[in-house]
């Protein structure tokens, strides 16, 4: 059977400037929170950190020009805002954008459609010393930054996306810990998303009002919640893992609210912070897309000892290395009920892929099927839900190449290019071959 897929489908694939660059001492850029955060004994696997990455600072030519030869359409790419304003704020550093100016203008150059990220988790640790995302001053410097960043490349750049998945560094970050600046404070958790979903609508304000050419919008991190059995207490259970998960960022972007369930259980809970929840009708202004990162789903049961009445089941599906369940129609199921949910409103999957123990063969290829199978069915999921109307306008594959993941340092490899850490030499995996034939093909 063959899957094709509508004209202008843009295929593309991303990074995040910690995950890759490296440099974080270079050309006047100041410390960031992983910079922190991933320094400090315990909180990364293997002591791992950012320092040096994949070196993409000092490699980007190389790997745009591998990008190139693999047919990408787009490139999906986040700037560190402390390479911009070392402190969060203040006075440029001129280096800093002179190094994503030589980016854009070279995908530009190499026929690749720069996709840029304004936020991706690296935030300038001179502002989380005043409270970072809790601290409403920081979303008007995100403000600010963002500004900078339209008048400096807003001439080249057509598509821009505001923040990279509030969730992760808002309730994975300040509720659980996980994440830098590794807080565990539920009321802060929810005082740093509010702040980060009111400057993400000051910015898209901003965008319209400087006249900048293009579309902007706002990536967020989102699983399908399926009932665990056909038990109405396993129903209900599904829908308040959505609300508080998926709608607590989507409907306040869409509608200016939040879901008033479990803004409810967090006031009775008395973790309900005090904020003005009249603020997040600045939240709602008009996005062009909405970008979803999609890697899995999650299977939900009503639990009495959770005081939300949730807990998480394990499916029967094989997982990846992350332990995550490789679940492909919870893509389809997901998009059709966005669509259906927020007025049929333009999707890009700005993140989905896979993470394998890919071994280089003595042959020096790395034979990743199992990643190329996962991909092969979350396309055929997102054909699907083409078909059944969702307005799905493209598609960027995580991760361009093996980098630092986070928490788990280097030990998880999502790459489509493998990375020899110690040499820094890249090779294309099987699955960038395949990948790269379904672009030249918009189809397979």
């Amino acid at each position: 059977m063959e899957f094709k897929f509508p004209k202008d489908f843009v295929w593309g694939t991303a990074t995040a400037s910690y995950q890759i660059e490296g440099a974080v001492k270079e050309d006047g850029r100041g410390e960031s929170i992983w910079d922190r955060f991933s320094h400090i004994p315990g909180n990364v696997l293997n002591g791992d950190t950012g320092d040096i990455a994949c070196d993409h600072y000092h490699r980007f030519e190389e790997d745009i020009d591998l990008m190139k030869s693999l047919g990408m359409k787009s490139y999906r790419f986040s700037i560190a805002w402390p390479r911009i304003f070392p402190n969060g704020f203040g006075k440029p550093n001129p280096k800093g954008i002179a190094f994503y100016k030589k980016i854009v203008a070279l995908l530009i150059e190499r026929g690749i459609k720069p996709a840029i990220t304004l936020y991706h988790w690296d935030l300038p640790q001179k502002l989380q010393d005043i409270g970072g995302w809790t601290n409403p001053q920081v979303g008007d410097y995100f403000v600010e930054y963002c500004k900078y960043i339209f008048t400096e490349l807003g001439d080249k750049v057509s598509t821009w996306i505001t923040m990279n998945e509030p969730w992760v560094f808002t309730i994975l970050s300040y509720e659980r810990g996980e994440h830098a600046p590794g807080y565990k404070d539920t009321k802060a958790a929810l005082t740093a998303a509010h702040n980060a979903l009111v400057a993400h609508g000051k910015v898209v304000k901003a965008f319209r009002e400087m006249s900048c050419r293009g579309e902007i919008g706002i990536v967020l991190n989102m699983g399908y919640k399926y009932p665990y059995n056909a038990s109405e207490e396993a129903l209900k259970a599904a829908e308040t893992a959505h609300e508080l998960e998926n709608s607590w960022f989507s409907e306040p972007i869409f509608k200016g609210e939040y879901p008033k369930a479990p803004m409810a259980k967090y006031k009775e809970l008395d973790l309900f912070p005090d904020i003005d929840v009249e603020e997040l009708k600045i939240a709602s202004e008009p996005i062009d897309f909405l970008g979803i990162n999609y890697y899995s789903s999650a299977y939900i049961a009503k639990n009495n000892e959770d005081p939300y009445g949730i807990c998480y089941k394990d499916g029967v599906q094989p997982k990846t290395e992350m332990g995550w369940m490789i679940i492909p129609e919870g893509l389809t199921d997901l998009l059709v009920k966005l669509s259906n949910d927020y007025n049929h409103v333009k999707i890009y999957i700005t993140e989905n892929g896979a993470a394998f123990n890919d071994i280089v063969s003595l042959d020096g290829t790395v034979k990743d099927t199992n990643r190329i199978d996962y991909l092969q069915r979350h396309f055929m999921a997102m054909h699907e839900a083409i078909n059944k109307g969702v307005n799905l306008a493209g598609y960027y594959l995580w991760s361009f190449m093996d980098n630092f993941e986070w928490a788990f340092g280097y030990e998880k490899r999502f790459g489509i290019v493998h990375v020899d850490y110690a040499t820094q030499k890249r090779t294309p995996k099987d699955s960038a071959k395949w990948y790269s034939e379904v672009i030249r093909n918009n189809g397979f």
